[in-house]
């Protein structure tokens, strides 16, 4: 699986990235993870901008109204860039927009584009977002992470490359770790059975350690939280 970036920030992403399960998840080769500055593409697909003009990519809205726009070619050579020849060549890729009102992402989404793709292509805006002529250029689908606005897409992408890797065969390492594939719940506890804070002593539940796998998964199930 490939994750391809398109973003004015790549090193708002870059760090998360850089850690822990997903770093190995690279280091092992299990997942890609590249980057695409529409500032790069400013001035053609074959010229690496270089100056302040040549990098800018965001202009006035048409229509009036507060903030810039990304314009639509900077974005659009990015991604001609990353998948260009991909998607010429019917591979299995798929390009994500993120909108707030889209519908929202879910666990189910993240198992099936494991699946169903090699590349995904996830355009992040700014602003007041980018230039609307880009769906006509290439198709996108839209996804939401939430019922809220976000000041960028950088966040979104990292939440969707998390979900999505985490259901690629040896990213968790131990497959059953996966939430989906067993009985998870929201609410975990380990050693010491029992603490003591502030005077008061705070106890392990008692059906955690009844060792009737029944009662547990029972329990455990009534907390899972819903994931879907």
């Amino acid at each position: 699986m490939t994750f391809h970036i398109i973003t004015l920030f790549p090193e708002s992403i870059s760090s998360y990235l850089n850690e822990s399960i997903l770093k190995r998840a690279q280091e092992d080769g299990l997942i890609k993870v590249k980057f695409y500055n529409p500032r790069d593409y400013a001035v053609s697909a074959k010229k690496i901008a270089k100056t302040y003009a040549e990098r800018r990519v965001d202009d006035k809205p048409y229509g009036g109204g507060p903030g810039m726009v990304i314009e639509a070619l900077p974005v659009i050579r990015a991604i001609e860039k990353a998948v260009g020849k991909k998607l010429s060549g019917g591979k299995k890729v798929k390009i994500i927009f993120f909108a707030p009102g889209a519908p929202q992402f879910t666990n189910k989404k993240a198992e099936k584009f494991a699946k169903s793709y090699t590349d995904i292509v996830f355009v992040c805006g700014r602003y007041e977002g980018i230039d609307a002529r880009i769906k006509k250029v290439f198709k996108m689908e839209d996804i939401s992470v939430g019922p809220f606005v976000l000041t960028g897409g950088e966040v979104p992408a990292m939440i969707l490359i998390d979900s999505i890797s985490r259901q690629i065969k040896g990213v968790l390492g131990n497959f059953t770790s996966l939430e989906d594939s067993r009985i998870a719940s929201s609410e975990v506890y380990t050693r010491p059975e029992v603490f003591e804070y502030k005077k008061k002593k705070y106890h392990v539940p008692k059906v955690l350690l009844s060792g009737n796998h029944k009662l547990i998964d029972d329990w455990r199930a009534s907390r899972s939280g819903g994931i879907i």
